[in-house]
């Protein structure tokens, strides 16, 4: 009898400390997510405890993606941080989109690559670890990620390590959802912000390349772009060319110009509509796919620049990860295509109006000099214009020069004759 006692002792005396070691990670990660409404902060806060809860040798948290169509790892913690944001499955694939897809857990003692829903990655060293556990990110009975645990021998997990790993995952899914919330606000602000600077900047005295180039500035900082550029189309309409970039790389800032017809950017022009691509390294349509590669690009969105029918070029967004487009961006990007636009056309037509006036100016420079001339040589009038032309080819002055010089000959020679 005393030796019974002594044995439930010792089980409530471990149970209390389960409990109480659970109250402590729970409260742990409840200060770190009400504590910032950073996103990213608080997943990679949640990867390192859960890491340190479960001794783990590592722990992958993969959010769902805003158009609820796929899986993106978006926080690890041992290994491949740079990883994060470039990889991604639909839901259903492996055995993490088939646990976001039924909403049910997944224990694999040993032996994980063994089990038929596992999906192998080149770029991850998944295939490595014996044990696995897979878990929903659940709120509001929708599911919004999963949590990866990962041993490399293989293990066999307590019950309570399990409950708390499952405790873990049903907070957690709130704290993500706020956070995704305020990061969407601050997103839109942002772009109400970019939005307000283009508008200033279209309607600024600066010249026009400086204006494009504080456009594509704008432009990348508010969706983050690797890379964007704006494009023009050419005077004949077949190509278009780089006028604006504020990407440092010179294999992407050297790029020929792109013939309409067999472009992305041309489909842009042709189709007078944003032109949304996924991953332009898997797109045939696209010819710089080894630049692609080399320059880490994703997702494209080519946005044309219009003046009501009229397209003059495209603004075009890249994204080192996959990113979907959302109709608010999409609206934003074609507000500031179409800004662009205008500053490009006005510039266009003030220089048409300063050409018009320098010619006209010359004009009646070259018919006073020619009066000149003509009176003081006795010449004809084309006599006189060829004499002028051949002082311009053989000085290689300009003809307003020419007839400024013989205009300024003959008022100091009728100073000199003046008594």
């Amino acid at each position: 009898m005393p030796q019974r006692r002594k044995r439930a002792a010792t089980d409530i005396r471990s149970v209390l400390r389960e409990r109480t070691r659970e109250v402590e990670v729970l409260h742990r990660i409840s200060e770190s997510i009400n504590g910032t409404l950073d996103l990213e902060s608080v997943l990679k806060h949640i990867v390192e405890v859960v890491v340190t809860v479960t001794t783990a040798d590592s722990c992958l948290l993969y959010l769902v993606s805003a158009n609820r169509d796929e899986l993106v790892l978006r926080a690890s913690k041992n290994p491949h941080p740079r990883l994060i944001g470039r990889v991604s499955l639909e839901l259903g694939e492996g055995i993490t989109g088939w646990v976001a897809r039924e909403k049910v857990p997944v224990v694999i003692l040993r032996n994980a690559s063994d089990d038929p829903r596992f999906k192998f990655f080149h770029n991850l060293p998944e295939d490595r670890y014996q044990a696995f556990v897979s878990l929903p990110i659940v709120t509001k009975d929708d599911v919004v990620g999963v949590i990866n645990v990962q041993h490399k021998r293989a293990k066999r997990y307590r019950a309570a390590e399990l409950a708390l790993l499952s405790t873990i995952a049903n907070q957690v899914g709130g704290a993500i959802e706020n956070a995704r919330l305020y990061e969407a606000m601050r997103r839109q602000a942002l772009q109400l912000d970019t939005l307000s600077q283009v508008s200033e900047t279209v309607a600024s005295n600066r010249m026009i390349d400086e204006v494009l180039r504080l456009i594509v500035t704008t432009t990348a900082h508010m969706l983050d772009s690797t890379i964007c550029s704006l494009m023009l189309v050419d005077d004949t309409g077949g190509t278009l060319r780089i006028a604006a970039t504020q990407s440092l790389s010179e294999a992407y800032c050297r790029k020929p110009p792109l013939h309409i017809g067999r472009s992305i950017s041309g489909r842009a022009v042709k189709e007078r509509r944003p032109i949304y691509v996924p991953d332009v390294k898997k797109e045939r349509e696209f010819f710089y796919r080894d630049l692609a590669s080399r320059e880490s690009l994703c997702s494209l969105l080519s946005t044309p620049m219009m003046i009501k029918d009229k397209v003059i070029g495209v603004i075009n967004t890249y994204t080192s990860a996959k990113h979907t487009f959302d109709d608010r961006e999409i609206k934003i990007m074609q507000a500031i295509a179409n800004q662009a636009a205008v500053a490009i056309e006005h510039t266009r037509l003030m220089e048409t109006s300063f050409e018009m006036q320098e010619a006209l100016t010359v004009r009646k420079l070259v018919e006073r000099a020619k009066g000149y001339l003509m009176h003081s040589r006795k010449l004809s009038e084309a006599d006189a214009f060829r004499v002028m032309q051949r002082q311009s080819m053989n000085m290689r002055k300009s003809m307003r020069e020419i007839a400024e010089a013989i205009i300024l000959a003959a008022e100091l020679e009728g100073r000199s004759t003046e008594p």
